[in-house]
């Protein structure tokens, strides 16, 4: 029997806050990976193409720069909710690997959010068009 307590690892060190330049470059890096993790989700990339022929439909149309820019505002609103929605999916499977009917409902509640947003796109866009003919 030994007298020596156990040995307790370290608890992990957070990293250094940065200010400044530093943290803009940093904030930026996080950023892009975080696209990049997005982009690697079909959904998204499903929405890109969507998106990109809204907005062609909305150009070819003869549409004003407003309301390019409401639909380009429109789509930007909807990747961010894909980001939110992929974030809680990807935490409720890291915390509740198992089957969980709550894990499930909060699923479902990111993807209607992401649903009510597809909505607003096409109906954006869709009016937009009809009030060019």
């Amino acid at each position: 029997m030994s007298l020596e307590a156990p040995v307790q690892p370290l608890p992990p060190v957070p990293p250094e806050k940065l200010r400044g330049l530093a943290h803009l470059f940093a904030s930026t890096r996080y950023s892009l990976a975080g696209f990049l993790r997005l982009f690697a989700e079909p959904a998204f990339r499903h929405e890109i193409v969507l998106g990109l022929v809204l907005l062609a439909a909305l150009a070819l149309g003869g549409a004003t720069t407003p309301v390019l820019l409401i639909q380009g505002g429109l789509l930007l609103a909807l990747a961010a909710t894909e980001a939110l929605n992929t974030a809680i999916e990807l935490i409720v499977d890291r915390v509740s690997p198992e089957f969980s009917a709550f894990a499930g409902q909060a699923k479902d509640l990111g993807s209607f959010a992401v649903f009510c947003l597809l909505v607003v796109n096409l109906g954006f866009a869709g009016w937009s068009l009809l009030a060019l003919v």
